[in-house]
């Protein structure tokens, strides 16, 4: 399982807690202030699932009782991330929400997406 610590001594594991956690707050904010349509609420629930998806699963990563428990929960983690990206692009090609209000969530979860494949890629080996 993923324990080195990084320059500040924290964890991998604590800080990716943390970000995907403060991922998931703001994608809740955003949620928060989709439009009360049915299509805006449809793809905004499906969001908000996803994210916090990934949050949930890599906190129970962290507590898993073995590697492989960690490596299925990481796998799960990556799916769920790449599949807040697509709802994030849906809103902003549907003109729900405009793309420069979710350029930074975008490319927050483009980054966990990358940093979550790479320690899959690393768990692997």
């Amino acid at each position: 399982m993923e324990e080195e610590l990084s320059a500040n001594g924290v964890s991998f594991n604590e800080a990716l807690r943390t970000r995907t956690k403060g991922a998931s707050l703001r994608i809740i904010r955003l949620f928060q202030q989709l439009p009360r349509t049915g299509e805006a609420q449809i793809l905004g629930k499906q969001l908000l699932r996803s994210a916090t998806s990934v949050a949930a699963n890599f906190r129970a990563a962290c507590r898993g009782r073995s590697t492989a428990e960690w490596y299925a929960k990481l796998c799960i983690c990556v799916e769920e991330a790449d599949e807040t990206l697509f709802w994030l692009e849906l809103l902003g090609d549907s003109g729900i929400m405009t793309k420069i209000r979710l350029d930074g969530l975008e490319k927050e979860y483009l980054e966990i997406v990358s940093i979550l494949a790479t320690a899959r890629k690393k768990a692997q080996r």
